[in-house]
């Protein structure tokens, strides 16, 4: 099985989610469920049908979550002895060589991206790009807007 990459703070949001949905969506569905059959007739009961659609969806999630969790790879980027090269957990500012304007991203796991909170996944093109590089470093990468530059302005591993 291939380990999965997640900074603490992904870990740390996952086991949240866990948590929430074994100690309180789960209760609340098999109290749903409990409810709706008292009702008589399950054949046509669509409350039944919907308690038992989001309980099958919940307990999916909390498998997936179970399995990502056993199969992570925690990685503390501040514990890192990475001498100044871009590795996962890392931010880094960057300048787009085209525009002048300036970027900030932290390299993070696929389950963690979010480009709108400035987090990309490991496993995106300008993320393999930067892995292993020094701040000053210029990057090229193939973006859906076609090549792209960055000179790397900073690395930091906070």
């Amino acid at each position: 099985m291939n380990k999965i990459p997640l900074t603490l703070e992904g870990a740390e949001k996952l086991r949240k989610e866990l948590n929430v949905l074994k100690t309180v969506v789960r209760p609340r569905i098999i109290a749903a469920i409990a409810e709706a059959r008292a009702h008589g007739d399950l054949k046509e009961n669509a409350e039944y049908h919907a308690a038992r659609e989001q309980q099958s969806y919940t307990e999916g999630r909390i498998a997936e979550i179970e399995s990502k969790l056993s199969r992570s790879q925690i990685i503390d980027v501040t514990k890192l002895n990475a001498g100044g090269k871009v590795v996962f957990g890392a931010t880094v500012e960057l300048e787009d060589l085209e525009t002048e304007s300036v970027v900030i991203y932290k390299i993070v796991g696929e389950d963690e991206a979010d480009i709108k909170a400035g987090r990309i996944s490991v496993s995106s093109p300008i993320a393999r790009a930067l892995i292993g590089k020094r701040q000053e470093d210029v990057i090229s990468f193939q973006a859906p807007a076609g090549l792209k530059e960055y000179e790397i302005r900073s690395v930091d591993y906070k």
